[in-house]
């Protein structure tokens, strides 16, 4: 399947690297390993300053920022948008949680962090996200994106350019699939923002992947090195990158009553500082303390770039829920077509949070949530998708139990715009 896709272990050091893919059919593409050169030493990327924005996931209201737009070095920030392809090939069919990405010497030769990938094995895609949203691994996101670069990392890396693009991530550029340096790889406090909200956006249902505090890999458990999960009340991910002139940045999403505030800062000189400006700035947006600037673009739909082979199903393409050990994307049948409908609110995080909490309940099943617009508001459909005929009334029996409303759709009437139960709030 890959061909229509764009040795310690846990080791741990700044994320440089190399990369390499073997198929049954191809041999991986590299993507072009170029040097420094003197700009690379306090212009441009490595200008002094940190560069800081914090944003309303929904509305998409920038509520403070600082130095946004100078461009910086992204670092392993870069494996989001490597994640971003991941999650439109899922959600198309075209990849599954349990779809075996080969392991080129390419991709095992880059260097720490790594999981200690051996070439010409495979790795669950499942397992290689979850190495990319905990530990930061970079032979995992070099197999992945060679994988979806149809055998060629150099392929992955203009696909994310392009979808970047598509995203009004006017500043960035990306060369390689998980960060490694590479002078050409640039990008900005802002354009990352719009990526950051383009997941928490579009994909839902993936959002768990960021919230993974371990996981077992091959009977050893993997770590995640993301210390706003553990001390950061409300943190739900994103991802923390470091190289030596990028230095320590961070993507931080976070959900207090029912806002999501999403917070970049990067360039900073020490995990501590960027610990540190982080929570003030989150602290900042939930408290409403921020000043308020301007409007960062709607997060793109999610489709593939032009000319690329991913084919991006609609907001109803029926998923299953991100994590983790046994969950299986396949594309439901007519007779498991039938959907619960858990309300419309106001707030992406009601949603998002009634729909994890059904399937929670339930434990069958595909959370999902998605924008829709009704009487000039827009607002947020929860469901339970996936389900057979007698899985739906069960799911509505079992939330009218608790006191909250339910409709049950027929596979016929399934549409995430339909519009009932809002809550009005």
């Amino acid at each position: 399947m890959a061909a229509w896709l764009c040795a310690a272990a846990f080791t741990a050091a700044p994320a440089t690297a190399k990369q390499h893919h073997h198929t049954a059919h191809h041999v991986a593409q590299p993507a072009p390993q170029v040097q420094p050169t003197a700009d690379d030493t306090g212009y441009g990327p490595t200008a002094p300053g940190v560069s800081t924005i914090l944003v309303d996931a929904q509305s998409g209201q920038v509520l403070g920022a600082s130095g946004a737009d100078t461009p910086r070095y992204p670092a392993s920030l870069t494996k989001l948008m490597t994640l971003d392809l991941a999650f439109q090939a899922l959600r198309s069919g075209q990849m599954t949680l349990d779809t075996q990405i080969p392991v080129s010497a390419h991709a095992t030769s880059v260097q720490p962090v790594k999981l200690g990938l051996v070439p010409g094995s495979t790795i669950a895609a499942r397992d290689a996200i979850l190495a990319m949203t905990t530990m930061s691994a970079n032979d995992a996101a070099t197999a992945l994106g060679e994988y979806l670069g149809g055998g060629s990392e150099y392929r992955c890396a203009q696909m994310m350019t392009q979808r970047a693009k598509q995203l009004g991530m006017a500043q960035t550029n990306f060369a390689n699939a998980s960060g490694l340096p590479n002078p050409n790889q640039v990008t900005t406090a802002r354009d990352l923002s719009l990526l950051a909200r383009d997941i928490v956006q579009n994909f839902p249902e993936d959002q768990q992947f960021f919230e993974v505090q371990s996981f077992n890999f091959r009977g050893r458990t993997v770590f995640s090195n993301n210390q706003m999960l553990k001390t950061y009340p409300g943190a739900t991910g994103m991802k923390t990158g470091y190289t030596d002139l990028a230095r320590h940045n961070l993507i931080t999403s976070a959900q207090r009553n029912g806002h999501v505030l999403i917070g970049v800062v990067l360039h900073e000189p020490s995990w501590g500082a960027t610990y540190t400006q982080m929570r003030a700035l989150l602290d900042s947006g939930f408290g409403g303390r921020a000043p308020t600037t301007t409007t960062v673009a709607s997060a793109a739909k999610p489709v593939m770039p032009q000319g690329g082979t991913l084919q991006m199903a609609s907001n109803t393409h029926p998923r299953t829920a991100a994590p983790i050990p046994s969950a299986n994307r396949s594309h439901a049948t007519p007779a498991s077509g039938w959907v619960a409908q858990l309300g419309v609110y106001s707030r992406m995080a009601k949603a998002r949070t009634a729909a994890l909490t059904a399937h929670h309940l339930r434990g069958e099943g595909i959370p999902r949530i998605a924008k829709v617009e009704t009487k000039g508001h827009t607002m947020w459909s929860a469901q339970l998708a996936g389900l057979t005929s007698n899985g739906a009334r069960a799911t509505c029996s079992a939330m009218a139990a608790r006191g909250n409303s339910c409709k049950v759709i027929p596979p016929s009437a399934d549409h995430l715009a339909m519009l009932t139960n809002a809550d009005g709030t």
